[in-house]
């Protein structure tokens, strides 16, 4: 895991020349607008780290056909096991699986080809299982060494800003990509953050937006790399009664980098949620974007803080998606450190860890 944060910049960059030049990527970008322009449903689909990939591309989407003039978008995300359920009849599905192999996903794919939509796979090589059931493969081509996605997170999301940006008749700037990913590498701020949450019991992670697609994932991460209980809750939700379980020994990690083109109230709700905080004296972290840094109180924030860089070269929402990976990441890396817990195996080096993935 920690090489794999360590290789991220150079990743991103090699991923975005390539897909710059990839045909695939042109004809999917074509689909996905034919289909927004029809109104017939974009969806975006995965399980566990892919599905939180999934939830940010369908994000990214939007706003590249908001961008283009079509001012109500169907492009949303949902669940691989929920959408074989109800697949579409028409429009676009596109999956994110990091090896292709995800049943639950695969099973979506079928169907939804199946019932009349065009089918998409982002994977990490157009001869993995689910690439077979697709029309169209977007092919990542470096594999994750850790079963502690770090690399498997971020690649589907660059392919994402790839196609958005293709939707938008641009190129992703593959040194912008580097650099926006390259900033983020605040290690001394995340073993800072990583010590102060290290008695805790339990984690919460908060955020709005594309935010809680990253909550969602910092959340995972800890989980299954730290071994720690952790839960995901959106910014208004969790003052519904969630904070009635937190006390001094429940860490919050909030999350607000997608916050400044959504209005002062999205700020006001974080730090609403902050103010609960400390009020519970809960030990709180913060992963900011640089520009909404200062509008939130250090002391706010006693656990701790990452900023996230932007870059003027990209979309905003693609900065902040791509800006936020390595600092949840290092984060969750930094606190297995500090528990003497290796993440690459995600637990399944104990045998009944092993034998409840098997059952």
């Amino acid at each position: 895991m920690t090489e794999m944060i360590a290789a991220e910049p150079a990743l991103a960059e090699r991923l975005a020349v390539r897909l710059g030049a990839d045909p695939a990527v042109q004809r999917l970008a074509a689909e996905v607008m034919d289909a927004a322009r029809s109104g017939a449903p974009i969806v975006t689909t995965g399980c566990g780290t892919s599905e939180h990939a999934a939830i940010v591309i369908a994000g990214l989407l939007d706003d590249a056909l908001r961008s283009a003039g079509i001012s109500d978008p169907r492009a949303a995300s949902a669940q691989a096991f929920e959408l074989a359920g109800r697949p579409p009849a028409s429009g676009v599905v596109i999956g994110v699986s990091h090896e292709g192999g995800t049943a639950a996903t695969n099973e979506a794919l079928r169907r939804s080809r199946d019932g009349g939509a065009a089918t998409a796979l982002i994977t990490v090589s157009g001869g993995s299982p689910g690439a077979a059931l697709v029309q169209t493969v977007i092919a990542t081509g470096e594999q994750d060494q850790s079963w502690c996605h770090t690399v498997g997170y971020l690649s589907p999301i660059v392919a994402g800003a790839a196609l958005a940006t293709a939707g938008r008749d641009e190129r992703l700037d593959p040194a912008a990509v580097r650099a926006v990913v390259d900033a983020a590498d605040d290690r001394p701020a995340a073993e800072e953050i990583a010590h102060a949450l290290q008695p805790c019991r339990r984690l919460m992670v908060v955020g709005s937006g594309l935010d809680y697609a990253a909550a969602r994932e910092l959340a995972l991460k800890v989980e299954e790399g730290v071994h720690l209980p952790a839960v995901a809750h959106h910014l208004e939700t969790i003052r519904h009664g969630h904070l009635a379980a937190a006390d001094d020994r429940t860490g919050l990690v909030l999350l607000l980098t997608d916050g400044a083109d959504r209005g002062e109230v999205v700020v006001e709700r974080a730090l609403a949620v902050l103010r609960s905080a400390a009020a519970l004296g809960m030990p709180a972290a913060a992963i900011l974007g640089a520009d909404l840094g200062d509008d939130v109180p250090a002391d706010l924030t006693p656990a701790g803080r990452l900023a996230v860089a932007s870059s003027s070269r990209l979309p905003r929402t693609v900065s902040v998606a791509l800006g936020v990976v390595r600092p949840l990441q290092l984060v969750a890396e930094r606190l297995a450190r500090g528990r003497g817990i290796n993440p690459d195996p995600i637990g399944r080096d104990d045998p009944r860890q092993a034998a409840a993935a098997d059952a």
